[in-house]
């Protein structure tokens, strides 16, 4: 049975431990609040000189560097005042704390634009209305305001109130303590003291609370700031209790400690309690089972776009909650193997290495994403599910939208990619040595087969980079990896006998044979015949087979020599118009026949 918080809370107040630098400059006294219980405060000042840092001692030679003033922006100075004139004009007993996130950045002096208020003897919603009611009385509008109900069976135990000041949102909350019953996950609320809550929160480094009353720090925990000052996840309380309270802890404490953008790049190491209990089935089924896919796809999304992606996942396999996390549709065909999730991990960490060998330049947030999703989920390109309809679809389909609840175009996107793979591949060769090129294996479809050998290379280039616009990089990057196909890349890739810097070599000559060819954006032109010329020559009202079948023939005079000649001087000549200027259909058949 899981006690209650009050009962499990059994540590002492114990004085802060804080190293001081000395250097020849003129003093600063600042203030840590260190609370034990309501009724008993004691206060530790810390007199040290003018770089406001925390320093670890001599023997931690890596710990990180924590800021000990918290320096407030000019925005933040007006929020803060306008909550302590509310508190003033209604003559209101509350403590406002900004708790969690806010604080843990600020110390790492980082910026931090979310802010969240914690209040220890009212509700959130009612606090926002005295906010707007003082703001009235002042001549200020409050700019927005919101009550966002709590949602328990999603593990959202707390009714939340927003309103937004100064262009920022504010979310406030109450201090809260949480009862559970032996055979319920979902908690008893009732208010709390500031301590309560702090033991509540997932992480010791997210506990921490800025009084705006005081203006002090306040660690609740004892160890909030050594955990950060030393770079250490861990829990508030037992892990596998407060795993099983809110199972989304787990991958929210892979993320703090790894790739968490806000927070500062210590190398933060998980505790090894905390990496059992994260691992243990009760854990693994309470996370499939309570928290819902689209916080756990918002969770993963933010570590594939954060700094460390590849440590992120690497926790998520040592912890073995791969396959609960990116959970695959049943009856998957081919059957995929139970170890593949370490090909994934291993695939993503050569496509980041590639992505730093080759620049970052290359890509821009979005395409990095996506190309490190399309590399993560890379061996199950090939696996498929039937849908209702008994129709095919891919498996990467099936985890993208219903797995972490992502939009339609992440799963578009990684899917067109994988399937450009083939003819990439089957291109490789040619756009290398701009010999002739072989369709080899490779459905290309037979309005191509037909086309003359000199603009071969050009208009199936031109067709690919067309089906995958600003991807082309992602799928050509993804192709470097797998060429050439007469390997066993899988065995390959499990050695990690990548030679990167061959692969590295690679990408770069094949992006500079698409610059050559011109091609690097070439779905930005428009065709120069399309469905409706066609159907006004045909004298036809409306499109059909026959319709199809003529763009068909005249789809690769697109990338020919002759459109790229064409569109390059309308683009350079003030007579002509680029949207309305069109080769007459004659001259088009006559190129198409040679």
């Amino acid at each position: 049975m899981r006690l209650s918080l009050n009962n499990a809370i059994k540590l002492k107040a114990k004085a802060l431990l804080l190293h001081s630098l000395s250097l020849p400059t003129a003093s600063i006294t600042l203030a840590f609040r260190n609370v034990s219980t309501p009724s008993k405060a004691t206060t530790l000042s810390l007199t040290r000189r003018t770089t406001a840092f925390l320093r670890c001692g001599a023997a931690m030679a890596t710990a990180a560097c924590v800021q000990v003033k918290i320096e407030l922006t000019e925005t933040e100075k007006k929020i803060f005042d306008r909550l302590l004139n509310t508190l003033r004009h209604f003559n209101l007993q509350t403590e406002l704390r900004v708790a969690g996130g806010w604080v843990r950045d600020k110390l790492l002096g980082k910026e931090c634009y979310d802010i969240d208020i914690a209040l220890d003897n009212m509700l959130g919603s009612e606090f926002v209305y005295k906010v707007q009611e003082y703001l009235s009385s002042t001549g200020e509008v409050a700019q927005g305001l919101a009550v966002i109900p709590s949602n328990p069976e999603q593990s959202k135990h707390l009714e939340t109130a927003r309103m937004r000041l100064f262009n920022l949102w504010i979310d406030f909350v109450n201090l809260r303590c949480e009862d559970y019953s032996e055979n319920s996950r979902i908690p008893t609320m009732k208010f709390g003291t500031a301590e309560d809550d702090a033991y509540r929160r997932d992480l010791t480094i997210n506990s921490l609370f800025y009084n705006i009353n005081t203006n002090l720090i306040e660690d609740f925990t004892n160890r909030g700031i050594q955990d950060l000052k030393f770079g250490r996840i861990v829990t508030s309380l037992p892990p596998k209790a407060t795993f099983l309270d809110d199972p989304l802890r787990v991958l929210r404490a892979i993320r703090f400690g790894t790739c968490d953008r806000k927070s500062a790049r210590f190398d933060f190491t998980l505790d090894e309690e905390l990496k059992k209990a994260a691992a243990c089935d009760d854990v693994k089924t309470a996370l499939g089972a309570k928290i819902s896919r689209e916080r756990i796809g918002t969770e993963i999304d933010l570590m594939i776009s954060g700094n460390q992606p590849v440590k992120a996942i690497d926790h998520i396999c040592d912890l073995t909650l791969f396959w609960v996390v990116f959970n695959l549709p049943p009856k998957v065909e081919p059957a995929i193997s139970e170890e593949c999730y370490r090909l994934s991990a291993t695939y993503l960490d050569a496509t980041w290495k590639l992505i730093q060998l080759t620049g970052c330049s290359s890509f821009d947030d979005e395409q990095r994403r996506l190309c490190l999703y399309s590399a993560l989920f890379l061996p199950l390109r090939s696996a498929t599910y039937k849908d209702q309809k008994a129709k095919k679809i891919p498996a990467v389909n099936y985890i993208f939208r219903d797995s972490l609840k992502r939009k339609a175009s992440d799963a578009e996107t990684v899917i067109n990619v994988h399937k450009s793979l083939e003819k990439f591949l089957s291109l490789i060769p040619s756009l290398l040595s701009n010999e002739e090129i072989k369709l080899i294996e490779v459905d290309w479809g037979r309005e191509f087969v037909d086309v003359p050998v000199t603009s071969k290379l050009r208009v199936l280039t031109g067709f690919l980079l067309k089906e995958i616009k600003d991807f082309w990089r992602v799928s050509l990057l993804m192709s470097a990896l797998l060429y050439p196909t007469n390997i066993d890349c899988t065995q390959d890739i499990i050695d990690k006998h990548f030679q990167l810097d061959k692969r590295k070599d690679l990408f770069v000559s094949v992006e500079n044979a698409i610059f050559k060819l011109g091609l690097e954006k070439v779905w930005y032109l428009k065709p120069l015949v399309n469905g409706k010329d066609i159907m006004n020559v045909l004298q036809l009202k409306v499109g059909g087979p026959l319709v199809r079948e003529w763009v068909g023939h005249f789809q690769w005079f697109f990338f020919s020599e002759l459109q790229m000649l064409i569109c390059s001087f309308i683009g350079s000549n003030k007579k002509f118009s680029h949207g309305s200027w069109h080769i007459p259909l004659g001259l088009q058949k006559n190129v198409l026949i040679g």
